[in-house]
C-alpha cells in the first residue's frame, strides 16, 4: 500500500494483463474534473474484457469505429453508450492493440456528493449515487466526449485515477460478469470489495425477446 493515495497511477499500472490491473483498481480513486468542481470517487467494483479472445467484449468481432479507444495505448478512457439512453466508463489496459478494459461499475463517492446528486436526483441514498455502471456515469457527468481521453496526463485533466487505498486480497471476491450471456457468461472477471454498500448486485443475462407480428 503506498504512502501517497494522492498521486496519480502511471501508464505502468495501466500496462499490464486485464485480469492483473481489474481486481488492482479496488480501493483506488477516480478524479473527475468537470467546470462545477470535482468529484471523487473510489473504486468497489469493476468487470474485466479481454479483448478480441473474450466473447463478452465489445472487440470480440475487431475493431471498428466505437470500440477504437479500447484498442490503447493504455491508460486511456473507453466510454460508450448503451440501450439509446446510458453511458459506461472503461479504462483501457494491457499492451496496445490488444483491446482489453476494465468497466468500472460502482463506488463511493468521496467528495462532490452535492454535485453527483443533483446528477442522480433518484437515488434515495449517497450508497446509490454511484452503484451500477450507468449510475456511476451519470454521476460523474461521463458522455462519450471523453472517449479516448488520457487517465495519466495530470494536472486537471478530465479524468485521473490516483493510488487511493487499495483493497486488501481478502477483501476481494470475484464472479461472473453481470449480464453476459454466451461463452462468456461464466468468466469470473467481475470483481469487488466484500460487503461494500455501493456494489451492485449481481444479474444472469437474460436474452431479450423477440416480437412478432401478426399476419
Amino acid at each position: 500500500m503506498t504512502d501517497a493515495p494522492d498521486l496519480p497511477l502511471s501508464r505502468d499500472f495501466f500496462d499490464r494483463p486485464v485480469l492483473e490491473v481489474a481486481p488492482d483498481l479496488l480501493g483506488r480513486t477516480l478524479m473527475r474534473h468537470t467546470p462545477e468542481g470535482r468529484i471523487a470517487l473510489r473504486l468497489t467494483e469493476v468487470e474485466a474484457y479481454d479483448g478480441e479472445r473474450d466473447p463478452g467484449s465489445h472487440a470480440y468481432r475487431g475493431r471498428t469505429v466505437r470500440n477504437a479507444s479500447m484498442y490503447g495505448p493504455p491508460g486511456h478512457a473507453y466510454v460508450y453508450f448503451i440501450y439509446g439512453m446510458w453511458f459506461s466508463l472503461n479504462l483501457v489496459c494491457g499492451p496496445k492493440g490488444h483491446a482489453s478494459g476494465v468497466l468500472l461499475r460502482g463506488g463511493e463517492i468521496l467528495t462532490g456528493t452535492e454535485l453527483a446528486a443533483a446528477r442522480r436526483p433518484k437515488a434515495r441514498s449517497t450508497h446509490e449515487l454511484a452503484k451500477g455502471p450507468a449510475r456511476l456515469a451519470t454521476a460523474l457527468d461521463i458522455d462519450r466526449t471523453l472517449d479516448g481521453t488520457d487517465l495519466c496526463a495530470g494536472g486537471d485533466a478530465p479524468l485521473s485515477v490516483l493510488h487511493g487505498r487499495p483493497a486488501t486480497p481478502g477483501q476481494v471476491r470475484s464472479g461472473p460478469r453481470t449480464g453476459v450471456g454466451g461463452d462468456g457468461a461464466d468468466h469470473p472477471w467481475r470483481y469487488w470489495i466484500d460487503g461494500d454498500p455501493t456494489v451492485s448486485p449481481y444479474r444472469r443475462h437474460a436474452p431479450r425477446r423477440r416480437t412478432t407480428t401478426a399476419t
